[in-house]
């Protein structure tokens, strides 16, 4: 009994020693990524500035032994945190033509009309016309979801999107990325600091699924919901109803917590969805293995052949910019019924 309670003390220690190892060390990273990260246009001084907080703020609560050494390193923590989130968006800054015009929304009973709907005409990746135009939709039209999942190189994290299915129109796909600046390309760990804004592009899928599969050679997967018409009209509202709000309000985007497949699951679940958190919602790579399991998109065939006939890049290629790019892209697919 003895060897045993001395076993538990031993590990018990240990464990209050971790624990208060993380309570230092995990707020003094994030103070330190936070000045790097932040709005202060030199990238010398905020490395400067980085450096020196997180070498003070180390000798502070490790080393020093002077007692209010650290209380001053948690005043300038808490410096630090007041600064951070002094830090606002905006849509005044020298945005990438890509996403220079926010969308916008107007709903008058069963009809919708959209602008600022984009629909490039690419000649490379970076070489486009730029064409933003307006639409005119019908919510009594609406008939399916479409749920796209891509990748810059296949793995566990990857980009969702989706596209909204009319009997009179064609398909339209919401994509809910980053607002990069000109210069600026995506960084996760940046994404957590405030570093971009959000938007919700809202474009013809010869310009969000061809600029994926055709240009960029992203892998891109596609799959029909189980959703009915009245969920995906609900669901439909709901983003129509964010676009708005986004282009009045100007948002950061956050990996973590408003970003995209974290975003389509929030407003599936206003809308009606039932369903709780799973960690494939942040692993979005391995989210079409959760919709399958779960039973939101078709399971007549096993999941390893459903999604190796669910990538379109074949067919996008085929296809490229013709006018039936959205029907040539779901002709084989096994999900969709013609």
């Amino acid at each position: 009994m003895s060897s045993l309670r001395r076993l538990l003390s031993i590990s018990l220690g240990w464990l209050i020693a971790v624990i208060g190892f993380l309570c230092r060390a995990l707020p003094v990273t994030w103070a330190t990524l936070a000045i790097y990260y932040s709005n202060l246009p030199w990238s010398e001084v905020r490395l400067g500035l980085a450096a020196a907080f997180a070498a003070f703020a180390i000798w502070a609560l490790w080393f020093s032994r002077q007692r209010r050494m650290p209380a001053v390193a948690f005043v300038l923590f808490l410096g630090v945190v007041a600064w951070w989130i002094s830090i606002r968006p905006s849509h005044d800054r020298n945005w990438r033509p890509e996403v220079a015009v926010m969308p916008r929304a107007v709903i008058d009973g069963d009809r919708v009309h959209l602008t600022g709907v984009r629909n490039f005409d690419y000649r490379t990746r970076n070489d486009f016309t730029v064409r933003y135009e307006e639409r005119e939709l019908q919510l009594s039209h609406l008939t399916a979801l479409d749920f796209y999942v891509s990748y810059f190189t296949e793995g566990p994290v990857g980009h969702t999107f989706v596209s909204f299915i009319f009997d009179n129109a064609p398909p339209l796909s919401i994509s809910i990325e980053t607002r990069p600046e000109v210069g600026e390309g995506f960084a996760p760990v940046a994404s957590l600091f405030k570093q971009f804004e959000l938007i919700y592009v809202v474009g013809d899928e010869r310009d969000l699924v061809r600029v994926r599969t055709n240009y960029r050679g992203e892998p891109v997967y596609l799959y029909r919901l189980n959703t009915s018409a009245d969920d995906a009209r609900r669901l439909f509202l709901v983003y129509l109803g964010r676009i708005n709000q986004l282009a009045d309000h100007p948002e950061f985007y956050n990996l973590l917590t408003n970003s995209c497949t974290i975003n389509i699951v929030r407003y599936a679940n206003a809308a009606g969805r039932s369903g709780g958190f799973d960690i494939r919602h942040l692993l979005n790579g391995l989210v079409d293995g959760y919709l399958y399991y779960s039973g939101r998109i078709d399971t007549t065939l096993p999941f390893d052949e459903l999604r190796r006939r669910s990538r379109i890049n074949e067919a996008a290629l085929a296809a490229d910019g013709g006018a039936d790019f959205s029907e040539r892209i779901r002709a084989s697919l096994p999900t969709i019924s013609h």
